[in-house]
């Protein structure tokens, strides 16, 4: 322990090489290269020398608190930054290196620390990220042994002001302690010590536990000899149980022969039934002649009673026409009569006119009639003056209506370019919640979430496959050189990628049984050789022109999914292209030979057949394609689209407002035309019926003058009373008429009711014949559903029962090889065939009798529950176990003794090595003081933990001794305190030590012995230093091993 540890040229594992500072404490970017020996770093007060070994202890994980320059680490970041960095490099070369197959030569340790939280990061001598984890940190701390706690690997200025200013005898001994690794001895011997006595207790316990073993060990070999009377019955229950294993074995073989007997009897079925369902056939057959020969019958009476029908019908017709006479004359009177009556009121009337014009005073004069023109030609103006005022108003109305039906028309239409838009931007929103899904999870762009739910149903059913499917197919395949022909491809194979591919049927059946399970119904399948290897079509056979095909832009690592491409979809013959007029020239104006299709960019898909030219537009429900690497720009460019859609509804909803209140003032200004033109009519009205009224009155004045008119009422009364006479004699003979059509109507009918009567049996015989018909048609309804019946029970019963059979035999199989592997597992099938094999017991007789036996071997051994095997077995155990536990406890007992007495000698070694490192600190620190001509000694006590340090001054000449450092002056006590850490350093293992500001209270003599000291005592030593001051070292002596830095000057 006393040994310092020596580090040659070759072996430098664990010395820094390079330390790098990003924006911590008052540096922003600092990198400063350390040699391997000696390192010096000078520079002004606040040049940030002592932020190079905070920054150490920073990355070697120390706390904030721990480096006495900060409460938490984000106190660390320079002012106005965000985040610090730092990385330290560490050699990692010789026989010490740390995990060289991982790191190489040198590993970086890079903390970077934000405001919120920090990180470590480990990488290799290549800048490669290799872990991150605090644990690997500290197995490289603990591998190099770096404690940057530790003062004698770091000594911080504030480390060395607080040992400076410390009196403390006991904080001195825990520095020696702890920098000696003594306290970490010491806490290993207690530990072990405690160790040790509860190994001890616990021993002892484990040897008093061996006494209740050894009398249950007494116990079971009574219980032994007793139990060895019923071992017979013991054994012959084993015997019983090796032929009920292969009973079951055997049992499974008859119910197979049972199966196999079944299936072919199913299997003798279907001939049965098919020629159920041929007699069938031929029944229908005969029923079908049959029904034809019935209607050729039929079709012979309909000739016969042909004749008595017609008859029937011109008597019906007949008939008819009489009963339409008889109304017609019945009507005719009764017409007839009221119009007699209404001549005999106009007679009436013109009596009492005569009457009237004959009471008439002619005392009308000249002026009476001329101011009565003058009236009437008033009236007449206005009449044509409402007239024209009526037909402006009724213009206005219908214009109005017009204007109405038009907006009307105009609103409808925008209506539906609304509703046109907003089912477009719910389809574009449909298509980006699908995009960003199909980001998530690609696989949901090839079926939703019924090809997850599938997928699911095939992982939990893959054993019942006999390869396991491809699918979708979409999947396997991605574009080669970007999503140029995403949109072509996608309308060109797109009904593809959606399917799945399997091996055969059988596969295909579980497939389709998956995908019922998954809710996923239409699931398109393909059945393809998966042994088929990738195919390789000749160019001859391809498309001789310079643009792209389908399976040229695609790309697969499954060669499966590649044939089906070429066999199923036909894409080494669908050829692409970028617009509309290439494609057209490339499908119609050359004869391109094996060229199937043409797909533009934009969708359209154009080939021709013989003569036949055919161009289809883009597919409207495909928008995107679903191949492409990243949906994020079809997602942007939809949303574009719908952001222009909404504008577009929000412009036409605009527009239809105005339109609706354009339209609701067109129906204000109808309702008022139409209520003006009401008016105008209703005036128009009433001054027509004033004009009718005046030129009545003016032509009944003006008629009542001349006698002429009197003559004329009298010859129009006299010709009124002839007609009348006329009349009724006509009446009297249409009446007669009347009576001879109502005679003539009844005898028909009874003519018609004859004829029906003769024509009885004819007509009898023809629906007898019609029912015959009917029921051959029935007999032949039911023949077919017989046998359609034969053919569902063939198809769905027999063939199912068939498969199901051969379903059950299969799982007979498999269960005869599991029991099989059971047998074989308790005995060997020679041995019960050596014992008889089958004698033709059942498993459940043979489990009967195992049952009675084991109840009598209960019986028997009722008073000892365990079987005589069980009790040996245990008996053998607890023997096995008492001699296992006594020779393992007494190698317990040495092994626990070999500890004891290591424990001991460990623990006088402890003592001496502790005794001999308190004098090499003794002498060690006398040596480092005799450079500066003092002498001094350090006192320990392990049993008080107290270590004081006393320095004798060459100038004392009362040889007083100074037991206190903090007596001395500043200079000699920081000397002091030199020597005392170089003697910890000789006794203390670190692949580089680091002190700041150790020259502190120096004076110029002391700092130049202390530089002397600590450089020859470095290079001695051979580890890397770093030494950190602000002071000038021009003094320090040159060598290849010592090499020094300058800090640049803090700003102001």
């Amino acid at each position: 322990m006393g040994d310092s540890r020596v580090y040659s040229g070759a072996d430098r594992a664990g010395i820094v090489s390079k330390i790098r500072l990003e924006n911590f404490m008052c540096h922003s970017n600092l990198e400063i290269q350390l040699g391997d020996f000696i390192n010096f770093v000078t520079g002004q007060n606040g040049s940030g020398k002592s932020a190079i070994l905070t920054a150490l202890c920073v990355a070697f994980g120390c706390r904030a608190r721990g480096t006495q320059r900060a409460a938490s680490l984000k106190d660390f970041i320079k002012t106005g930054c965000s985040y610090a960095l730092v990385q330290v490099e560490l050699k990692n070369e010789g026989e010490d290196a740390f995990k060289p197959e991982t790191y190489g030569d040198s590993i970086v340790i890079e903390r970077r620390i934000s405001e919120s939280t920090s990180s470590t990061i480990l990488k290799d001598h290549q800048g490669k990220r290799v872990a991150s984890r605090k644990e690997d940190l500290v197995d490289i701390v603990e591998h190099f042994n770096i404690d940057v706690e530790n003062p004698c690997v770091i000594m911080s200025q504030d480390k060395s002001r607080e040992f400076l200013h410390s009196g403390n005898a006991k904080d001195k001994f825990k520095f020696f302690f702890k920098a000696t690794l003594l306290h970490h001895v010491a806490d290993l011997l207690k530990s072990i010590e405690k160790q040790l006595i509860g190994a001890q207790e616990l021993v002892g316990n484990l040897e008093s536990s061996i006494s209740p073993i050894l009398k249950e060990l007494s116990e079971l070999q009574g219980k032994i000899k007793s139990m060895e009377q019923v071992e017979e019955i013991s054994q012959r229950a084993q015997l019983l149980k090796k032929k009920l294993a292969w009973a079951h074995v055997y049992d499974i073989d008859d119910q197979i022969q049972q199966q196999d007997a079944r299936i072919e009897k199913l299997k003798g079925r279907i001939p049965y039934c098919q020629d159920l369902i041929e007699r069938q056939t031929v029944k229908i057959e005969g029923l079908e002649d049959r029904l034809a020969k019935k209607k050729a019958q039929i079709a012979i009476l309909m000739e016969r009673t042909s004749e008595v029908r017609k008859m029937k019908e011109e008597l019906q017709q007949k008939r008819s026409e009489a009963t339409k006479k008889r109304s017609e004359l019945e009507e005719d009177c009764s017409r007839r009569v009221n119009e007699i009556k209404r001549m005999m009121k106009k007679a009436q009337m013109l009596e009492q006119q005569i009457r009237d014009i004959n009471d008439q005073d002619d005392k009308n004069t000249q002026a009476e009639e001329h101011e009565m023109e003058e009236t009437l030609s008033g009236l007449r103006q206005e009449v044509e003056e409402a007239v024209m005022q009526f037909e402006r108003c009724k213009k206005d109305e219908e214009s109005l209506s017009n204007s109405i039906a038009d907006a009307d028309n105009d609103i409808r239409k925008l209506q539906s370019a609304i509703d046109d838009l907003m089912k477009k931007d719910q389809q574009i929103r449909y298509t980006i919640r699908d995009l960003r899904s199909h980001q998530t999870n690609k696989v949901t762009a090839f079926g939703g979430d019924r090809v997850t739910n599938l997928l699911r149903a095939i992982e939990r059913h893959h054993h019942r496959f006999g390869r396991p499917p491809i699918g979708p197919i979409g999947v396997h395949l991605k574009l080669v050189g970007g999503d140029k022909w995403a949109y072509a491809v996608e309308n060109a194979v797109g009904r593809l990628l959606n399917a799945f591919i399997v091996n055969d049927h059988k596969d295909n059946l579980v497939l389709r049984a998956c995908a019922r399970e998954a809710n996923y119904n239409h699931l398109q399948i393909i059945i393809y050789d998966f042994s088929r290897p990738r195919l390789n079509i000749p160019d001859h056979l391809l498309p001789q022109i310079n643009h792209p095909t389908t399976i040229s832009v695609l790309r697969s690592e499954n060669a499966t999914v590649m044939n089906v491409l070429i066999d199923v979809g036909h894409a080494e013959r669908q050829v692409l292209v970028s617009d509309y007029s290439v494609g057209k020239s490339v499908a119609f104006d050359r004869n391109i030979q094996n060229l199937k299709e043409v797909y533009t960019l934009e969708g359209y898909k154009m080939f021709s057949r013989r003569s036949a030219q055919t161009t289809l537009p883009p597919n409207r429900n495909v928008r995107t394609g679903r191949l492409c690497s990243s949906f994020d720009d079809q997602i942007k460019n939809l949303e574009n689209d719908a952001s222009h859609i909404q504008e577009e509804v929000r412009q036409a909803r605009e527009k239809r407002k105005r339109l609706e209140d354009g339209h609701h003032n067109l129906r204000d200004e109808f309702q008022l035309a139409k209520r003006r033109r009401t008016d105008v009519e209703g005036i128009l009205r009433s001054k027509k019926f004033a004009l009718q009224d005046t030129e009545k009155s003016y032509a009944l004045e003006s008629s009542s003058r001349p006698t002429s008119n009197v003559d004329e009422l009298y010859q129009e009364l006299s010709l009124a009373k002839k007609e009348i006479q006329e009349r009724e004699s006509k009446l009297e003979e249409i009446q007669v008429s009347a009576a001879e059509a109502k005679i003539k109507a009844s005898e028909l009918k009874a003519s018609f009711e004859n004829l029906c009567e003769s024509a009885k049996a004819e007509i009898h015989a023809f629906e007898k014949e019609e029912q015959d018909m009917m029921q051959i048609e029935e007999d032949l309804h039911g023949a077919k559903a017989e046998r359609n019946r034969f053919e569902l029970a063939k198809n769905e019963r027999v063939i199912p029962n068939i498969k199901e059979a051969e379903l059950r035999k299969e799982d007979l199989e498999n269960n005869r090889k599991v029991n099989y592997k059971k047998a074989s597992i308790i005995c060997l099938e020679s041995e019960i065939q050596a014992l008889g094999g089958n004698d033709g017991s059942t498993p459940e007789q043979l489990s009967a009798q195992l049952t009675r036996l084991n109840q009598r071997l209960q019986r028997e051994s009722q008073n000892y529950p365990e079987s005589i095997d069980d009790l040996r077995m245990m008996h053998d155990k607890k023997e096995r176990k008492i001699f296992r536990k006594r020779q393992t406890y007494k190698m317990f007992r040495q092994k626990l003794h070999a500890c004891q007495k290591s424990l001991e000698l460990r623990y006088s070694k402890f003592q001496r090595n502790a005794t001999l490192l308190k004098r090499q600190l003794t002498w060690q620190f006398n040596g480092h003081l005799r450079k500066k001509g003092i002498s001094g000694q350090i006192k320990i006590s392990y049993e008080d933990e107290t270590l004081s340090i006393e320095v004798k001054m060459p100038q004392d000449a009362s040889n007083n001794t100074v037991r206190d450092t903090r007596g001395l002056s500043g200079g000699e006590r920081s000397f002091s305190t030199l020597c005392f850490a170089l003697a910890l350093h000789e006794m203390t293992e670190a692949p580089f030590r680091a002190m700041d500001e150790f020259d502190v209270f120096m004076d110029a003599v002391s700092r130049k012995i202390s530089l002397d000291t600590l450089v020859d005592f470095a290079l001695a030593q051979g580890s890397q230093w770093i030494f950190i001051t602000p002071h000038d070292i021009s003094m320090v002596k040159q060598d290849e091993r010592i090499k020094k830095q300058q800090m640049a000057a803090p700003r102001s």
